[in-house]
């Protein structure tokens, strides 16, 4: 075999390779493209709790922190603005529609260390537990840049919905 021969089946190999790679990420956000949750904002009137300039970091299946959720505005790591209010949580991330989770969707927070392909220091990431519109329970990682991970964890605990009760904890 000459040696172009070997670049053309080198290069068509990688060209093959990048096409399934590409196919995969279409089908996972086909796959997640059933909308997460229909609130686009908190209600009128709403008191907030904390606001924290953060990072989004991912969203991912329950319990399955290397498993993302490649839904839209939700695919990527990204700047945030996470604004803790009595009726939930709001996520502002730049270029994306303001996601909302409801305070009633909300089942656990906790900290973490790692999420997809972010490790941080012991506890430096806040794992929200909550239920989609579907019915579907997914985890949201976000870290706080300008108080502790502990800080924003405390400020969303309240929220947490009690399912036997079905009021806040």
């Amino acid at each position: 075999m000459t040696r172009e021969g070997a670049l053309l089946i080198m290069v068509a190999i990688a060209v093959v390779l990048l096409g399934l790679m590409a196919w995969g990420w279409y089908r996972r956000t086909r796959r997640d493209a059933e909308p997460l949750t229909a609130v686009h904002d908190l209600p009128a009137g709403t008191s907030v709790i904390a606001a924290y300039d953060g990072l989004y970091v991912a969203t991912t299946r329950h319990d399955e922190p290397l498993e993302r959720i490649a839904a839209p505005g939700l695919g990527y790591r990204s700047r945030a603005d996470i604004t803790v209010a009595h009726a939930g949580l709001a996520l502002d991330i730049p270029g994306q529609q303001r996601l909302v989770i409801p305070a009633e969707r909300i089942t656990a927070v906790a900290l973490a260390t790692v999420a997809i392909d972010r490790v941080v220091e012991k506890d430096g990431l806040v794992c929200v537990s909550w239920r989609t519109d579907p019915g579907t329970t997914v985890d949201t990682y976000l870290r706080a840049r300008d108080a502790s991970s502990a800080a924003l964890a405390d400020s969303i605990r309240p929220l947490i919905h009690d399912s036997r009760t079905g009021s806040a904890a």
